[in-house]
């Protein structure tokens, strides 16, 4: 029985003393401050090591990147790796960027450097492509001359990164946006468009000098235009429309002349009609006044006989300077 108790308090303390070895192993990774003092990087156990898995923070990554930090020559602290840990940035981004700038021989700083990866930028590609520079390509952009041909125009842009406004600055599609802006401008005030087909740098010359970049994550170290194809003549296009607006114009200006010319008609017509209706009122009234001429003694016989051969001499003068109606037509 005696037996049985000790084996069972053996593997007890045995399963213990495993257990503590791996949560002491676990808060205190010798292994890994061994590597760095094997490296040349000072380390201490408990304040940094136990006190980052304290912080909850991997002290794997911290050492590691102090380790190469240190083996490239550049001094970063500890713990201005772990606030920037702590804040979300990546490390070992930002400490690969400062190996790289510093090889380029540029300028930047830890602190700028965290702050372009906080910033949401990839601060090691934006240290490459300040080393390297980066072409992009505008979209086909459309302008019309003066003389109203329509050019079309694509440009290749080299940009690289500009460290120094990286924070904050616009990005590609703003330098995209200001330099096709630039290429319709310049296009624009061409007076023709040979002018342009002769001498497509000139496009790039005049865009380049506006300082597009400013305000910018990138500095344009060039423009070029690498294609330029003639489009439409949109000038002869607004031409035609232009006629056929004014042509619509003028026939609704003779249409309104003549709607007016034949309301004139019309009243001239009305005006006619109302006087011919008045000399037709007065003709019969005539008879009346004969009428009560004889009633009053004022008309005799022979003077209303006198009267009556006086109308039919005036009809007949008429008849006679009045030309014939049925000679005057053909086949009479």
């Amino acid at each position: 029985m005696d037996k049985e108790i000790f084996t069972g308090l053996t593997i007890f303390f045995i399963v213990g003393a495993l257990i503590f070895l791996m949560f002491f192993l676990y808060f205190v990774p010798v292994g890994l401050w061994i590597t760095a003092i094997s490296s040349g990087v000072k380390v201490r156990i408990f304040k940094d090591l136990v006190g980052m898995r304290l912080r909850k923070i991997n002290p794997h990554v911290i050492v590691r990147a102090k380790i190469t930090a240190t083996k490239a020559g550049i001094e970063v602290e500890i713990p201005k790796l772990e606030a920037h840990m702590l804040a979300g940035g990546n490390v070992d981004k930002v400490v690969n960027a400062l190996i790289s700038a510093d090889k380029a021989q540029l300028n930047l700083t830890f602190e700028r450097a965290t702050a372009i990866d906080l910033a949401g930028r990839d601060v090691l590609e934006a240290v490459k492509m300040s080393v390297n520079p980066k072409v992009i390509e505008t979209p086909l952009v459309a302008a019309m001359a003066k003389d109203g041909i329509q050019l079309k125009a694509v440009a290749r842009i080299t940009v690289r990164t500009n460290i120094e406004r990286l924070v904050g600055g616009a990005g590609e599609a703003t330098i995209l946006a200001r330099v096709g802006e630039g290429i319709v401008s310049t296009i624009g005030s061409s007076e023709s468009h040979k002018q342009v087909l002769e001498n497509p740098d000139s496009i790039s010359k005049v865009v380049l000098s506006k300082g597009l970049d400013s305000g910018t994550a990138f500095e344009i170290l060039s423009i070029d235009i690498a294609d330029v194809d003639v489009g439409a003549n949109i000038g002869a296009s607004l031409q035609a429309d232009q006629a056929q607006a004014d042509l619509q114009i003028a026939r609704a200006r003779a249409e309104e002349r003549r709607a007016a010319a034949v309301a004139l008609e019309q009243e001239m017509n009305a005006e006619v009609a109302r006087q011919k209706a008045k000399v037709i009122e007065a003709e019969a009234e005539i008879p009346r006044a004969i009428a009560e001429a004889f009633r009053s003694g004022n008309l005799g016989i022979m003077d209303y006989y006198n009267l009556k051969n006086v109308q039919a001499d005036t009809q007949m003068r008429e008849s006679i300077a009045r030309p014939d109606d049925s000679k005057s037509k053909p086949g009479n």
